[in-house]
């Protein structure tokens, strides 16, 4: 189960560079002036998890796979993205297919690095994105309201989901995100939103984009945006794209060491991948072998077969049953053979529901 993340926001917010501390690769240019990001940048990124480590330790693998994350960068949106203005409406459809976005919004002060409309203002330049993001869903569902209306017209009509196409079109038109739509377990909306991957329908997390100084203590412009999420029900992850950047080449000592001595306890990049994990829902199981210890990304809830089938489908099918540990007891007990014997292996059946963290031998039969 792939997560994909979709970066937004303003020209100059940080993207671009933040991108680059993400996936280590600096290789999304970044300079002062917009639309410096004009081809959308796509890579897969490590989803940091200590517990990876802790089990290598013991098994001594051949090789370790972490989860990945992919993350989707496209050029600023301006205003008038959606009909033409600027380069970032071209490469929307980039992010159709991610399930979380990521929303880069300025939150420092800095003459020397140009901003759009002359002053950072979080409501004005979250307001700006998000009236694009509107009007791309809206030029969307009004093709597929047309496609239904002609089908309609050959006796194919399908009312249920005419009506909750216009629903979500009073909604949009009103500029309000189709995640704001009131009943989202409703079976046709989501059935729609699957179809039409609805960019506003989608979770985000807001990145403040800080100075160094505004690291441990919040300047106004965070605050203000921190009251905007909260009023949505959405994460502030706070970042200094500019230092992230620099600790790419650092080792994790060293990283540590510099996090705190700015007073800063995790890494803000690391922060809005476990965000992205937590606000999906998702969550991670292992397995160790002297092959390889890897981690799985699997849904909070799944049962052990929905989760053998994240490695093969196979392994769904046939199921037969898991022996699972723990991960603390795995840890404790150093490794499998130690935590069968304290009788920490147990064994599981198809309604098993996964946890967090748990160490599995899959046994399956087709």
């Amino acid at each position: 189960m792939a997560l994909s993340i979709g970066i937004v926001g303003l020209p100059n917010v940080g993207k671009s560079t933040m991108f680059n501390a993400l996936t280590c690769a600096q290789n999304a240019q970044a300079a002062n002036y917009p639309f410096c990001t004009i081809e959308p940048n796509k890579a897969n990124v490590a989803v940091p998890d200590d517990r990876i480590d802790h089990l290598a330790k013991i098994v001594n693998p051949q090789r370790v796979m972490f989860s990945q994350v992919e993350f989707v960068d496209i050029a600023g949106l301006v205003k008038g993205a959606s009909k033409g203005e600027g380069l970032g409406n071209k490469f929307l459809a980039n992010i159709r297919e991610a399930s979380a976005l990521v929303h880069v919004v300025r939150c420092f002060e800095d003459e020397n690095v140009i901003h759009v409309d002359g002053t950072p203002n979080p409501k004005k330049d979250i307001d700006v994105i998000n009236t694009e993001l509107i009007f791309a869903d809206l030029e969307q569902l009004e093709k597929k309201i047309e496609r239904l209306g002609k089908l309609a017209k050959t006796g194919k009509k399908d009312p249920l989901t005419m009506a909750m196409a216009q629903a979500l079109k009073d909604l949009l038109e009103k500029e309000q995100p189709i995640s704001e739509y009131e009943d989202r377990d409703d079976e046709t909306y989501i059935a729609l939103c699957a179809e039409m991957r609805f960019i506003t329908a989608k979770v985000v997390i807001y990145a403040a984009n800080v100075d160094e100084d505004t690291l441990s203590e919040d300047n106004q412009l965070v605050k203000d945006l921190r009251e905007i999420a909260q009023n949505q029900n959405a994460k502030v992850v706070k970042i200094c794209a500019k230092l992230e950047e620099e600790m790419v080449d650092m080792s994790p000592d060293e990283c540590a060491e510099f996090l705190e001595d700015l007073g800063v306890q995790e890494s803000g990049l690391r922060q809005i991948i476990h965000q992205g994990f937590d606000a999906l829902g998702l969550m991670s199981y292992f397995t160790a072998g002297e092959k390889e210890v890897r981690a799985w990304t699997v849904g909070q809830g799944w049962t052990a077969p929905q989760c053998a089938g994240v490695i093969h489908t196979d392994f769904e099918k046939g199921f037969i049953r898991a022996e699972v540990i723990g991960f603390d007891a795995y840890i404790a007990h150093q490794g499998e053979s130690g935590a069968k014997a304290a009788g920490e292996m147990q064994t599981k059946g198809k309604d098993y529901i996964m946890q967090d963290g748990d160490v599995v031998h899959f046994l399956f039969n087709v």
